[in-house]
């Protein structure tokens, strides 16, 4: 029998500051390596729904102008409520956050602007994305506002989502 030929194994690279912190043991799997967009789920961790509120709440306090919580709600199974909750995402400042409660439902916060003005912001929204799905005559998509006025008591997830989302 012939001997085994040995392959010589190449040396690791090496690490960096920057490599470090992605093999860090905290990293569950190799998802935060990939573009936020195709690791973007279609709901959001409910826990920062809370982080989210009170932080608006705290800029409406802090620059003493309100803000709004809007809620848009789409009738089940609709296939194009995620892509314009998409659009909507991509065209906010970077204030403002949208929390993507299911497939059907998300909130939107538009930090520092009064509700006219918040409605406004939503009808342009509502017609790009029309204007962007071309083949889309209308958006069935229900909206409604709950307006964060600075001193107002504390924003809870029990007050704002009945306001946002129940008729």
């Amino acid at each position: 029998m012939a001997p085994h030929a040995t392959i010589p194994q190449r040396a690791p690279p090496p690490r960096s500051p920057a490599s470090d912190s992605l093999q860090r043991e905290d990293r569950p799997d190799d998802t935060r390596l990939m573009p936020e967009a195709m690791n973007r789920s279609l709901t959001d961790d409910p826990r920062q729904l809370r982080e989210l509120l009170a932080r608006t709440q705290q800029l409406a306090a802090d620059h003493d102008l309100p803000s709004v919580v809007v809620g848009f709600a789409a009738p089940e199974g609709d296939r194009m409520f995620p892509d314009f909750v998409s659009y909507v995402e991509s065209e906010l400042r970077v204030e403002d956050a949208v929390f993507r409660m299911t497939r059907e439902r998300a909130v939107l916060v538009l930090s520092d602007v009064p509700r006219d003005d918040a409605q406004s912001i939503v009808e342009r929204l509502v017609e790009g994305f029309r204007g962007e799905a071309a083949t889309l005559r209308e958006l069935p998509v229900h909206v409604r506002y709950f307006e964060v006025e600075p001193g107002a008591d504390e924003l809870t997830v029990k007050r704002v989502l009945p306001a946002v989302f129940t008729d």
